[in-house]
Protein backbone atom coordinates (compact mmCIF):
# COMPACT_ATOMS: atom_id res chain seq x y z
CA UNK A 1 0.00 0.00 0.00
CA UNK A 2 2.82 2.44 0.80
CA UNK A 3 5.24 1.25 -1.92
CA UNK A 4 4.40 4.05 -4.42
CA UNK A 5 4.92 6.63 -1.66
CA UNK A 6 8.34 5.23 -0.72
CA UNK A 7 9.43 4.88 -4.36
CA UNK A 8 8.57 8.54 -5.00
CA UNK A 9 10.81 9.56 -2.10
CA UNK A 10 13.77 8.11 -3.99
CA UNK A 11 13.07 10.74 -6.66
CA UNK A 12 12.55 13.57 -4.15
CA UNK A 13 8.77 13.64 -4.68
CA UNK A 14 6.28 13.83 -1.82
CA UNK A 15 3.07 12.03 -2.81
CA UNK A 16 -0.30 12.47 -1.14
CA UNK A 17 -3.07 9.96 -1.46
CA UNK A 18 -6.27 11.31 -2.98
CA UNK A 19 -9.76 9.86 -3.31
CA UNK A 20 -10.93 9.68 -6.91
CA UNK A 21 -14.57 9.60 -5.74
CA UNK A 22 -14.76 12.63 -3.43
CA UNK A 23 -11.45 14.46 -4.04
CA UNK A 24 -10.27 14.23 -0.41
CA UNK A 25 -6.48 14.35 0.06
CA UNK A 26 -4.87 12.40 2.90
CA UNK A 27 -1.58 11.34 4.41
CA UNK A 28 -0.45 8.69 5.51
CA UNK A 29 -1.41 6.20 2.76
CA UNK A 30 -4.19 3.80 3.76
CA UNK A 31 -6.79 1.46 2.26
CA UNK A 32 -9.83 3.74 2.68
CA UNK A 33 -10.56 7.40 2.10
CA UNK A 34 -10.94 9.16 5.45
CA UNK A 35 -13.41 11.54 3.81
CA UNK A 36 -15.97 9.17 2.29
CA UNK A 37 -14.76 5.64 3.03
CA UNK A 38 -14.15 4.96 -0.66
CA UNK A 39 -11.49 2.63 -1.97
CA UNK A 40 -10.80 4.27 -5.34
CA UNK A 41 -7.57 6.01 -4.36
CA UNK A 42 -4.82 7.63 -6.40
CA UNK A 43 -1.79 9.87 -5.88
CA UNK A 44 -0.93 13.52 -6.38
CA UNK A 45 2.35 15.30 -5.81
CA UNK A 46 2.60 17.83 -3.01
CA UNK A 47 4.16 21.23 -3.65
CA UNK A 48 6.08 20.64 -0.39
CA UNK A 49 5.05 23.82 1.42
CA UNK A 50 3.09 24.28 4.61
CA UNK A 51 2.97 25.68 8.13
CA UNK A 52 4.12 24.43 11.51
CA UNK A 53 0.99 23.27 13.33
CA UNK A 54 2.73 22.21 16.56
CA UNK A 55 6.23 21.18 17.61
CA UNK A 56 8.42 20.08 20.48
CA UNK A 57 12.18 20.08 21.00
CA UNK A 58 13.55 16.75 22.21
CA UNK A 59 16.52 17.29 24.53
CA UNK A 60 17.02 13.70 25.67
CA UNK A 61 17.28 11.22 22.82
CA UNK A 62 15.97 7.68 23.22
CA UNK A 63 18.87 6.30 21.16
CA UNK A 64 22.33 7.27 19.88
CA UNK A 65 21.02 7.22 16.27
CA UNK A 66 18.99 10.37 17.04
CA UNK A 67 21.36 12.90 18.60
CA UNK A 68 19.58 15.55 20.66
CA UNK A 69 18.38 18.19 20.43
CA UNK A 70 15.98 17.66 17.52
CA UNK A 71 12.56 19.03 16.65
CA UNK A 72 9.48 16.85 16.12
CA UNK A 73 6.61 18.72 14.48
CA UNK A 74 3.22 18.53 12.86
CA UNK A 75 3.34 20.32 9.51
CA UNK A 76 0.06 21.16 7.80
CA UNK A 77 0.70 21.05 4.07
CA UNK A 78 -0.94 23.66 1.86
CA UNK A 79 -2.90 20.78 0.30
CA UNK A 80 -4.46 20.02 3.70
CA UNK A 81 -2.91 16.85 5.18
CA UNK A 82 -0.75 16.95 8.30
CA UNK A 83 2.65 15.22 8.44
CA UNK A 84 4.47 14.21 11.60
CA UNK A 85 8.05 15.13 10.73
CA UNK A 86 11.25 16.85 11.82
CA UNK A 87 12.17 20.51 11.47
CA UNK A 88 15.82 21.12 10.65
CA UNK A 89 18.14 24.09 10.31
CA UNK A 90 16.59 26.92 12.31
CA UNK A 91 16.51 27.13 16.10
CA UNK A 92 13.79 29.76 16.60
CA UNK A 93 10.70 27.79 15.52
CA UNK A 94 7.16 29.03 16.11
CA UNK A 95 3.65 27.82 15.33
CA UNK A 96 2.27 29.01 11.97
CA UNK A 97 5.81 29.45 10.63
CA UNK A 98 6.04 28.74 6.91
CA UNK A 99 8.18 25.75 5.96
CA UNK A 100 9.23 23.93 2.81
CA UNK A 101 10.16 20.34 2.08
CA UNK A 102 13.69 19.01 2.40
CA UNK A 103 14.88 15.40 2.53
CA UNK A 104 16.87 13.19 4.89
CA UNK A 105 18.65 10.38 3.03
CA UNK A 106 18.25 6.79 4.24
CA UNK A 107 20.87 4.07 3.72
CA UNK A 108 18.73 2.20 1.15
CA UNK A 109 18.16 5.17 -1.18
CA UNK A 110 14.76 6.16 0.17
CA UNK A 111 14.31 9.55 1.82
CA UNK A 112 12.32 10.93 4.73
CA UNK A 113 10.50 14.22 4.34
CA UNK A 114 11.74 16.90 6.74
CA UNK A 115 11.09 20.63 6.67
CA UNK A 116 13.16 23.82 6.77
CA UNK A 117 12.14 27.42 7.31
CA UNK A 118 10.63 29.08 4.22
CA UNK A 119 11.19 32.80 4.63
CA UNK A 120 8.78 35.15 2.83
Amino acid sequence: MTAPWWEATREGRLLLQCCLACGHTQHYPRALCTGCGGTDLGWRESAGRGSVDSYTVVHRSPSPEHPAPYVVARVRLDEGPVLLTNLIGATDWRCDQRVRLAWRELDDGRRLPVFVSDPP
